[in-house]
């Protein structure tokens, strides 16, 4: 299946042509600065998961957290995820324990691209180390809950269509190697890994 159909000067695409690309991966790890960006190049919206559970709820995650605990968000965001995905074709940048939901995996492997952007502990602290709005990390040492995290989800985003490493620098960097990915992915059916 045939993912992105043209290129402009033979680096980015410019049309998606029939499923929506959902980045999924863990906090910091890049799914909404890529996102935006991709999209923009794609000329499709792009949608914020995280955002419109906000905006559905009435207010913000870490306050989701607080008021109803852990599970009642992860219902919430399964529910929005579904609703997106009923939309129009674009990028969708989901939170880090979206794709861990059995529910939420099964409807993003059959109606998107997944695309897991991973990226390494110190990468992830750098770049959410100045950030207090996300919960799991409301922890006396957050490195090793990222890690606990880790070795908890990565075995499950592995199930992912495509992989991309994320790593600090531009973020064209890694928009190149997701844009490359999607091109080889329409031509192959295991998941491909772009480094």
């Amino acid at each position: 299946m045939a993912i992105l159909r043209q290129s402009i000067g033979g680096k980015a695409p410019d049309r998606l042509l029939d499923r929506t690309i959902a980045f999924i991966g863990l906090m910091g790890a890049g799914k909404s600065c890529i996102g935006k960006r991709l999209a923009a190049q794609l000329g499709v919206a792009f949608v914020d998961a995280d955002r419109e559970i906000e905006q559905a709820a009435g207010c913000p995650i870490v306050e989701i957290f607080a008021r109803h605990g852990e599970q009642a968000f992860r219902d919430g965001e399964r529910r929005v995820i579904l609703r997106l995905l009923d939309g129009g074709t674009c990028v969708l940048a989901t939170g880090g324990g979206a794709f861990m939901d059995p529910v939420t995996r099964k409807a993003l492997r059959e109606r998107t691209v997944t695309v897991w952007l991973r990226a390494d502990v110190d990468v992830l602290l750098r770049r959410i180390g100045r950030r207090n709005d996300r919960p799991l990390l409301q922890v006396p040492d957050p490195r090793q809950r990222l890690e606990a995290l880790m070795a908890e989800r990565h075995p499950i985003y592995a199930e992912a269509d495509i992989v991309v490493d994320s790593v600090d620098g531009p973020p064209e960097a890694t928009l190149d190697r997701v844009i490359e990915a999607l091109r080889l992915h329409g031509d192959a059916d295991p998941p491909i890994a772009a480094s």
